[in-house]
């Protein structure tokens, strides 16, 4: 259970960090664009992926049991 929240909130901030990296480069708010200014469920999609983002950083406490057989 533990591993796919993981996945899921690793594939939210990585698609989070794209949408940055497209604000900083090009200007280009892709939720924005996609699902509109600040509509309720743009809000609803930045609300998630920063709680994702909030969730990972439990990951620095964990990383040093990766690679070990648990």
């Amino acid at each position: 259970m533990s591993k796919g929240f993981d996945y899921t909130a690793i594939t939210l901030v990585i698609i989070g960090a794209i949408n940055w990296g497209l604000i900083g480069f090009f200007r280009l708010d892709l939720v924005n664009l996609i699902f509109g200014n600040m509509t309720w469920l743009s809000r609803l999609i930045y609300a998630i992926v920063g709680l994702a983002g909030l969730y990972l950083l439990s990951l620095y406490g964990r990383v040093s049991s990766f690679g070990k057989n648990e």
